[in-house]
């Protein structure tokens, strides 16, 4: 058995199919490295599980996930952090934004949550501020690459192969099995997984199997808190979302290594590993701007794009977007640092798929959509992956 992306997803897919199913996996990256995408450039929150929708394939695979993450972490001495989440109301208008939150939250059945005042929200984080939050004291923070890499070891114990600077060039389902062309090294296996995240797209195209969906590239980008700034922030410090807008918008994130990362924006990136504005592919950019969903989705949200062009253009957006709830950073507190690209499905409608998205075509199980909290949720959804693969066998 074959899978295709050796991020987080595609490594706890291929030792759930090892372990579980006995099945002699190998995995193929065109990377160098595992973790090379959005895996390795991820701020390393475990989500609790307090914004999906109760009930929803998300929300359940993420309070799985929760679960079995701090269990594997545990397991590989592979440090997890409960630091928790304060969701802030900046104004009395968010308040009802805040209390819904709440309601998901425990409908959902996250452990501890809590409804603070003003006072109270200062008692988890001094130097914030607000009418109000939502507290979330286990959510935690993690090392995902670390994960990753132990990952893809217990592949190996288990009598599996990670190839990587093996390209996935062809795909073709033959009687008996799906013939892989990567790089110059020619397969065939029974059945193929692709969790190829920024490469969906062209993967499912190598298959025959292009889809109603397409991956549109956003690039998040961050800044950090320099020395003794670092110490006004305990945890994570989120705002209330607003349902209008697509993305949840810039928040203070204390990472597993002492680094406090602000943001990320959301910018439509010009290639689909365009990190930065001087990366761009002509032939990226024909298949983004090719899709009629990333017109609509313009479109409906013009406003909030050329919003987030400016922050990503202008450091004083960022510092007035962090102040909102620590007025003591300062402008030089602020420092660059790197950011990453979100492969984010849109439908031909131009709305952005929410959930968590599978298809099974034959011998071939395509993930079309594993945006946040794919990362925290990879065991879980390599498990539910797994089931699905028995029962198509």
């Amino acid at each position: 058995m074959a899978v295709v992306g050796a991020g987080i997803l595609g490594l706890a897919v291929a030792r759930e199919l090892a372990r579980t199913r006995g099945a002699e996996v190998t995995v193929l990256d065109k990377e160098d490295r595992v973790a090379a995408h959005q895996t390795g450039r991820n701020s390393g929150v475990v989500h609790a599980g307090i914004y999906y929708t109760p009930g929803s394939l998300k929300a359940r695979l993420c309070r799985d996930g929760v679960a079995m993450l701090r269990e594997y972490c545990a397991e590989h001495r592979i440090p997890y952090e409960e630091v928790g989440k304060l969701v802030i109301a900046a104004t009395s208008a968010e308040r009802a934004g805040l209390r819904r939150i709440a309601e998901r939250a425990r409908a959902n059945g996250v452990p501890g949550i809590a409804e603070l005042d003003a006072l109270g929200l200062r008692e988890v984080e001094p130097n914030a501020v607000g009418v109000g939050a939502v507290h979330s004291p286990h959510t935690a923070i993690v090392d995902f690459p670390a994960v990753a890499r132990r990952l893809a070891a217990d592949v190996a114990e288990l009598g599996g192969t990670v190839r990587l600077g093996h390209p996935v060039r062809g795909l073709r389902e033959r009687a008996g099995g799906v013939e892989v062309l990567a790089g110059s090294w020619r397969q065939r296996f029974d059945r193929v997984v692709c969790c190829a995240g920024l490469g969906t797209d062209a993967v499912a195209a190598l298959a025959g199997r292009p889809g109603d969906v397409r991956i549109l590239p956003f690039r998040g980008e961050y800044y950090r808190l320099a020395g003794a700034a670092k110490d006004l922030v305990r945890g994570l410090i989120y705002p209330v979302p607003d349902p209008r807008f697509p993305f949840l918008g810039v928040h203070l994130t204390r990472r597993i290594d002492g680094e406090v990362l602000v943001g990320p924006n959301a910018v439509m990136a010009l290639a689909y590993e365009g990190y930065t504005w001087r990366t761009v592919r002509l032939r990226d950019l024909r298949a983004i701007l090719g899709w009629e969903g990333t017109w609509r989705l313009a479109a409906r949200h013009w406003r909030t794009g050329l919003r987030e062009v400016y922050g990503s253009l202008a450091k004083k957006a960022f510092l007035n977007a962090a102040r909102r709830y620590v007025p003591a950073i300062g402008e030089a507190d602020l420092v660059r640092a790197p950011g990453g690209v979100r492969a984010q499905a849109v439908a031909r409608d131009g709305t952005l798929v929410d959930d968590f998205a599978i298809d099974v075509y034959g011998r071939i199980v395509l993930v079309r959509n594993a945006p946040s909290p794919a990362a925290t949720s990879s065991l879980a959804i390599a498990r539910h992956i797994a089931s699905v693969v028995a029962e198509r066998t």
